[in-house]
């Protein structure tokens, strides 16, 4: 089978680039991945991950040979990695970028001859490509950003593109992009921030720490991530996040005054809930459902493959899996399915094994 691309280049080899190359390859969708980093020793993990094929640490004529080109630097570098590239950028490449601001890159790439803006919103605190993995885009919201100088045939084929690397692509201008993903991402990342520097300045921090359960740590998980990377990605959306903050004090205000209020506290904390609660629903419309169940599991070497076996042998395919703890009732597993068939078959047979098994929600 004939790749869709013979030659693709990715510019950054951080962990959404990995991510991204590997998905190609994985994918079928691309036939050579050229890779390039400043970094020679990150241009070693992409070839020993299989993530590239070839490697570059300057940018050169190389680049005017590819068919597809995703911009993968942090996306403070962006602007001056384009206009490296600039003087060797030809019409037979369709350039794209996975930078989490978009207004100034858009602006940035209006040299290049074809290029349509992208971001998509996937992650995860550990960065590098070493953490890489195709999976990592599959069922991610993958925001695309024409401007009125985006070639709507070069849209669709970067829409389709996301479609097969397993993502879902949705069109918004740039700037509203930006406004968003600062309410979204970029916030509760300063306000995971916030949230350690309490603890890490209050005079009883180690107790602090002790006493920190689940909700804490689900609550801050994104400040473990690059804090470089992090900040070039708060500070190029500077404006948005912003007016982001203020809108975050007026409601921490509101909450400070409800205080004295328990009823209207109640109010406020309905809303949420509400907010909170439909989240799922959103989700569920963009990405495939999953049938789960929870199975409860013996603290014993060799469960896990016991349960895997099992339904192999049974011929049902597990989609996600996700290794739980709960206090009272010792380990337990999050299986997910593709079809409510194979969330019924997967009960019996862990059941007639001897599993409690529950069907969540």
């Amino acid at each position: 089978m004939r790749p869709r691309y013979a030659k693709v280049g990715v510019f950054g080899l951080g962990l959404l680039g990995g991510s991204a190359a590997l998905g190609l390859k994985s994918r079928f969708l691309a036939g050579e991945v050229h890779a390039f980093d400043r970094d020679p020793k990150a241009l070693e993990a992409a070839l020993a991950l299989g993530a590239a094929d070839r490697v570059h640490t300057e940018i050169g004529p190389w680049v005017a040979d590819l068919d597809l080109a995703v911009l993968a630097a942090p996306v403070g570098a962006i602007p001056a990695l384009i206009e490296e590239i600039r003087p060797h950028a030809s019409e037979k490449t369709l350039f794209t970028d996975v930078g989490s601001v978009k207004g100034p890159v858009v602006r940035a790439a209006s040299v290049l001859p074809r290029f349509v803006g992208g971001h998509p919103m996937a992650g995860s605190e550990r960065a590098g490509v070493q953490n890489a993995h195709a999976g990592l885009l599959e069922n991610a919201v993958w925001v695309l950003t024409p401007t009125g100088a985006t070639d709507p045939a070069d849209l669709e084929e970067v829409e389709t593109l996301v479609s097969e690397l397993g993502a879902y692509p949705l069109v918004l201008d740039p700037e509203l992009h930006d406004r968003l993903v600062a309410r979204v991402s970029h916030l509760p990342y300063l306000l995971a921030v916030a949230l350690n520097l309490l603890v890490s300045r209050d005079e009883k921090k180690d107790l602090l720490m002790f006493l920190a359960a689940g909700g804490f740590r689900d609550l801050t998980r994104v400040a473990s991530g690059s804090p470089r990377m992090s900040r070039d990605m708060v500070a190029e959306n500077r404006e948005a996040v912003g007016a982001a903050l203020s809108d975050l004090k007026a409601a921490l205000a509101e909450l400070e005054a409800a205080l004295e209020n328990p009823d209207e506290l109640i109010h406020l904390a309905e809303e949420a809930k509400r907010t909170r609660d439909a989240l799922p629903v959103v989700k569920r419309s963009l990405l495939p459902v999953r049938h789960e169940l929870v199975v409860q599991v013996p603290d014993r070497p060799g469960e896990l493959a016991r349960i895997t076996t099992a339904l192999g042998e049974a011929g049902v395919n597990i989609k996600d899996i996700e290794v739980l703890t709960i206090r009272d009732a010792g380990g337990a597993i999050r299986l997910g399915f593709a079809e409510p068939g194979e969330k019924a078959a997967a009960r019996r047979v862990l059941e007639g094994i001897g599993y409690r098994v529950v069907s969540p929600g």
